[in-house]
């Protein structure tokens, strides 16, 4: 029997490898255009590191006018869950992550498909068919018993692990033998026929760190399971060939796998992709730095920023700062541009870890919140809480306008107030502007604490000076004038000049007003919060006071 037909008994085969290679032809593509991938298994869970790594294979297809694909790697039936992957096509598209190509909740788009790698087993078997008959593939027979006691043998003699060298005993199995085997029943498995010298150095150069050495690789992986279905290494190879991915860009924990990679792609005869191995986002844990885990922190997951009221846009900003070290530069340099005219540059990322900044990631989210309108700050609010506070989103929809106007308050200026870095703490922020939620624990009284005193600045200037339509200047005006009245300096410098002439200042004078309508003694500008609340709360908390 020769080796086409050895290769026929050990896998069957709808076509052969020819008939996929002219199927899934090269594209039509600019030589400088990218075709980059998100390939997500479908658990359903997309952590901070895998969006970052998405956002980059998206930048650098759409900013090179090429192709960034979905595909689906499901070959581990275990690990996938129900609607895993319409989840992660959620929370990417939230991010704004989209794609060219790949698989869609409503189906397959693109030429290149199917895009989900448990519908591709047959072109799977068909490249490992031809390995088999070029010699450069064979089957397994090895059970599980005699691979664990080879594992227990190299452990005790501290050998390296693996089905190598000695170890390796299918590997040089007769065809008549394998064929007995098969007769026999006996199961198997198709192993890569490695002759690559774990002593000797495999050079190659990383998109992103430069240029690297590691070991050979001389493991005779598996390549097609039990199951029929392919393991990750040889799926990756053979759908990044056919579906004619030029860079791979992907976490740097896979660095490890390059020499089997690339080792793959030159025993099938495929064009190596560019590899881009992606440092990780890191995070300080007593003393120590460690990479972002899903299992330990909750700023791996997605859900996190959204239960917070993060909004997207600011984590997604936050990101392109942590990938390209002149994003903020060029950022202030241009700010009159869109954030997609910025161009990532593979040069600039970082080599090593970044750690994760939470109080960079506010400040720019307190900077983006600044640049939005009223009405989209009231929109992102209500969403957050409609999710998370009920009670406060009932409350928003109850006075649309007139929570419109409290977000607005220092907001169309120059320099707008940047109190909001999340939405999770906006009820905190503007609660006491609402008479349903004005029930304060305490009063943050500062330097006036006299009850007779503060009754009598409440009489005097609400009742003789206060005026709702006056103009601003007109307003503070009119306090100085109450406050001087009293006994108390119009001006900071004449009252920091000489203390001891007056009961205290103008500042001292307007915290019993700011705390007496809010609790508060640090607010927006009290002259909006005065015009907003009007005169009946406005009295109705006097009473309070009192």
């Amino acid at each position: 029997m020769d080796r086409k037909e050895f290769a026929d008994k050990l896998l069957k085969t709808k076509h052969d490898f020819e008939y996929y290679e002219k199927l899934y032809p090269k594209r039509d593509l600019d030589d400088k255009a990218m075709v980059t991938r998100y390939a997500p298994s479908p658990t359903g869970f997309v952590h901070l590191g895998a969006l970052y790594a998405a956002f980059i294979s998206m930048k650098m297809a759409k900013q090179s006018n090429g192709i960034f694909f979905l595909r689906i790697e499901d070959t581990d039936q275990k690990r996938s869950i129900e609607d895993g992957v319409s989840k992660i096509i959620t929370d990417l598209a939230n991010f704004g992550i989209t794609f060219d190509e790949g698989v869609t909740v409503d189906g397959d788009k693109g030429e290149y498909g199917p895009y989900t790698q448990s519908e591709r087993e047959d072109i799977y078997k068909a490249f490992a068919k031809k390995l088999i008959i070029e010699d450069k593939a064979y089957p397994c027979f090895c059970s599980p018993e005699s691979l664990k006691e080879d594992r227990e043998r190299q452990e005790k003699h501290k050998e390296r692990i693996g089905y190598y060298g000695y170890y390796a005993r299918c590997r040089n199995l007769s065809i008549d033998d394998a064929l007995k085997k098969i007769e026999n029943g006996e199961k198997y498995i198709i192993r890569l026929k490695s002759k690559g010298n774990f002593n000797h150095r495999f050079k190659f150069k990383d998109e992103i760190k430069g240029k690297m050495e590691l070991p050979e690789n001389d493991q005779d992986i598996v390549i097609i399971k039990s199951d029929g279905l392919p393991t990750y290494h040889f799926a990756h190879a053979v759908d990044d060939h056919l579906m004619r991915t030029t860079h791979v860009i992907r976490g740097d924990e896979w660095l490890s796998s390059i020499p089997v990679h690339v080792q793959l792609f030159e025993y099938l005869g495929f064009k190596v992709p560019k590899y881009a191995h992606i440092s990780p986002i890191t995070i300080e844990d007593n003393g120590t730095k460690r990479k972002l885990s899903k299992r330990k922190d909750p700023e791996a997951a997605i859900s996190y920023y959204h239960e917070k009221g993060i909004p997207n846009k600011a984590v997604m900003l936050y990101l392109e700062t942590v990938a390209n070290s002149n994003f903020e530069m060029w950022m202030s340099q241009n700010k009159d541009k869109d954030v997609s005219e910025f161009v990532l540059d593979f040069k600039k990322m970082p080599v090593g870890g970044s750690l994760f900044d939470y109080d960079k990631l506010m400040n720019i989210s307190k900077n983006y919140i600044s640049t939005l309108k009223a009405s989209e700050v009231y929109d992102m609010t209500l969403n957050w809480a409609k999710m998370y506070d009920n009670d406060f989103a009932l409350l928003l929809k109850k006075y649309k306008d007139y929570s419109i106007k409290i977000f607005n308050i220092e907001r169309e200026q120059k320099k707008p107030r940047k109190d909001i870095g999340y939405f999770g703490e906006v009820k905190d922020q503007i609660w006491y502007m609402y008479d349903e939620l004005f029930k304060p624990d305490k009063y943050e009284w500062q330097r006036i604490t006299d009850m007779d005193e503060i009754k009598h600045i409440l009489d005097v200037y609400l009742n003789k000076y206060y005026n709702i339509s006056d103009d601003k200047d007109t307003w503070f005006n009119n306090m100085k004038k109450a406050a001087i009245s009293l006994g108390y300096a119009g001006e900071m410098r004449e009252y920091k000049e000489n203390p001891d002439n007056y009961k205290g200042s103008i500042a001292d004078f307007s915290t019993v007003v700011r705390v007496c309508l809010t609790s508060k003694s640090n607010t927006p500008d009290l002259y909006e919060i005065m015009r907003l609340l009007g005169k009946d709360k406005m009295f109705k908390r006097v009473e309070m006071v009192i």
